[in-house]
C-alpha cells in the first residue's frame, strides 16, 4: 500500500476520533475535534498532492479518497447540526451536493467516462472546511471578528457548493442520458 492511500485510511481512522469529540463534556472537546478535523483536511491535500506528482494513483485511491471526503464532511455536518452550531438547512444542500454529483458520476464512470474535478469543487471544498473549522472555533471567531464571521463563510461556502453543483452538471451533462 502506497503513501497516499495510508494517508486516506488515516482520515478515514480519524473520523471515529473526531465524532467523539463531540461526545465528551469538556470546554476543550471542540477545539479538539477542530484539529482532528483539519489534521484530516490536510491529509486529503496530501494524499491528492502525493499520488498525482509521483504517479501513484490506485484504484484503491480512486475509490476510498472521496468516500473519505464526504464521510469527515458529512460527519463534521451531521455533529454539528445536532450540536445546534449549524444551520441544517447548509448541511442538507452541502450534503445533497455529494449525493448528486457522486452519481453523476456514477453513471458517467459506467459509461466510460471519469469526470475529474475541477477548480470550483476546490474551492468548494476549500470554503467548506474553512467553514467547517470556523464553526467549530465559533467562540475564538467572535472574539477575533467582532461577529459571527463562521455563519458568513457557511454561507459563502454553500454558495460554492451551488454554483459547482451546477457548473459541474452543464459542463458534464452530455454524459448522462436524460432521454
Amino acid at each position: 500500500m502506497n503513501l497516499p492511500n495510508k494517508l486516506t485510511l488515516i482520515r478515514i481512522c480519524l473520523v471515529p476520533l473526531f465524532i467523539a469529540c463531540f461526545y465528551v463534556d469538556a470546554p476543550w472537546a471542540v477545539y479538539a475535534a477542530a484539529v482532528i478535523f483539519v489534521v484530516a483536511f490536510i491529509t486529503d491535500i496530501a494524499d491528492g498532492y502525493l499520488a498525482r506528482s509521483r504517479n501513484m494513483v490506485t484504484n484503491f485511491g480512486k475509490l476510498m479518497d472521496p468516500i473519505a471526503d464526504k464521510l469527515l464532511t458529512a460527519s463534521a455536518l451531521i455533529m454539528l447540526t445536532a450540536k445546534g452550531m449549524l444551520d441544517p438547512i447548509a448541511a442538507i444542500i452541502i450534503i445533497a451536493r455529494e449525493f448528486l454529483i457522486s452519481g453523476f458520476r456514477l453513471v458517467s464512470a459506467g459509461s466510460g467516462v471519469v469526470i475529474a474535478a475541477n477548480w470550483l469543487g476546490k474551492i468548494k471544498t476549500t470554503t467548506q472546511a474553512i467553514a467547517l473549522v470556523m464553526v467549530m472555533l465559533h467562540d475564538v471567531v467572535l472574539k477575533v471578528f467582532g461577529f459571527r464571521l463562521d455563519v458568513w463563510m457557511v454561507w459563502i461556502s454553500v454558495f460554492f457548493t451551488v454554483v459547482s453543483a451546477y457548473e459541474y452538471i452543464s459542463k458534464n451533462r452530455k454524459c448522462i442520458d436524460f432521454k
